[in-house]
């Protein structure tokens, strides 16, 4: 249960961050949508390199990044 609070909170900060970064808005909702995505992209893109995330700080970078190529991507396929 809390660990789902956990991610929930995580993912509007990550979403959050990365909307700021791109320029993008969006609601709350939409905020956690792309920070979970964007942390799975994060995740996914960083082991391809071989760069594992321990820690909170590290997972939060990972994620922003993910994040951050999860608008991108959407940006590019979308508009």
């Amino acid at each position: 249960m809390f660990r789902l609070l956990g991610t929930v909170i995580m993912g509007a900060l990550v979403g959050w961050i990365a909307g700021k970064l791109m320029g993008a808005e969006g609601s709350f909702l939409w905020n956690i949508v792309v920070g979970i995505a964007g942390s799975a992209v994060g995740t996914a893109l960083f082991t391809l390199i071989g760069f594992y995330a321990f820690g909170w700080l590290a997972n939060l970078f990972v994620s922003v990044i993910g994040a951050c190529v999860f608008i991108w991507a959407g940006r590019k396929l979308f508009h």
